[in-house]
């Protein structure tokens, strides 16, 4: 088949809507979306390079590829054509080979994905979990049981007099998530492009500081549960959720999460979802002892260079 690339980039008005659409179409068929968070703001960013796979004028397929990642989705009409096959080898083309250290998620991990992964020389190497649950009036009304000296606030943001949480919940994060590829990484600049989306909320980041003989809240942030609501949706997100190593085993992280869920349920939220490593059994505990069930499974596959 004749396959071409079409690579603007999201600024541009036609390429971005036909882009959406394609996902779009994707997520309504497969029930989740075929993109995560990250590699969308790489892409619109300019970090990765998004693509619409075209077949003539057609628009067969969409990826999201570079920095060593490829992100890659057929439009459900077009699928089991042999679309996924040929885009793969034309995206490693357009990349000089296929001689580079490549990573790729299989969101849904459908039998297809896998497929295409063995055919390229991937390997699985991280599961993601997908879990959610629903929400209830007694999420609402639900208290969290906080260790003493502990409080739970909002996130103050910095401005041009004040520095806010910003550096210390980074510091906390980093540390808290050292081992993580990603959520390890994330910087200041980072933060701030999460606080420009239109999701974003201060009081959505829930903060859980030592408040000191004072019961000042501005304490040291011990833990936090970051919750994100699209606009418009009434499926809320466990974001990410953290707690400092000095303060593990107090019940600290039920505590933010049970905050969490009544937040989202405050705010009109009747479906909560998360996104955890299977390998995490801690958290996976937790968050099944608070009722998620699994929803779908996310594969990482890497293929090492040859």
């Amino acid at each position: 088949m004749s396959l071409t690339l079409s690579a603007p980039d999201l600024s541009d008005a036609a390429f971005a809507a036909r882009f959406h659409d394609v996902a779009d179409a994707a997520a309504h068929t497969d029930g989740y979306r075929p993109f995560n968070e990250q590699a969308m703001l790489d892409a619109r960013s300019g970090r990765r390079s998004p693509q619409l796979l075209l077949e003539g004028e057609d628009a067969v397929g969409a990826a999201i590829f570079g920095d060593g990642q490829i992100a890659l989705v057929v439009h459900p009409r077009y699928r089991r054509r042999g679309h996924g096959t040929a885009a793969l080898r034309r995206l490693f083309e357009d990349e000089g080979g296929m001689s580079g250290d490549l990573t790729a998620w299989a969101h849904g991990d459908l039998p297809g994905a896998r497929a295409l992964a063995d055919r390229f020389g991937f390997s699985a190497v991280r599961t993601l979990l997908h879990l959610d649950r629903p929400l209830t009036d007694a999420d609402a009304e639900a208290s969290p049981a906080l260790p003493d000296g502990v409080a739970i606030t909002g996130f103050r943001p910095a401005t041009a007099d004040e520095p806010g949480d910003n550096a210390d919940w980074v510091s906390l994060n980093a540390l808290v998530f050292a081992t993580h590829p990603e959520q390890g990484a994330v910087t200041e600049s980072d933060l701030a492009v999460r606080q420009a989306e239109p999701w974003f909320d201060a009081g959505d980041l829930l903060l859980a500081r030592e408040t000191g003989a004072e019961n000042a809240p501005a304490g040291r942030i011990l833990g936090y549960n970051w919750i994100k609501i699209e606009p418009g949706s009434t499926v809320g997100e466990i974001y990410v959720l953290g707690v400092h190593p000095d303060a593990a085993g107090a019940g600290l992280g039920r505590a933010l999460m049970v905050a969490g869920l009544s937040r989202l349920r405050q705010r009109g939220c009747t479906t909560v979802e998360l996104y955890v490593e299977a390998e995490s059994t801690g958290p996976v505990r937790l968050y099944r002892g608070l009722g998620f069930t699994d929803r779908t499974v996310d594969v990482q596959y890497h293929r090492w260079p040859r």
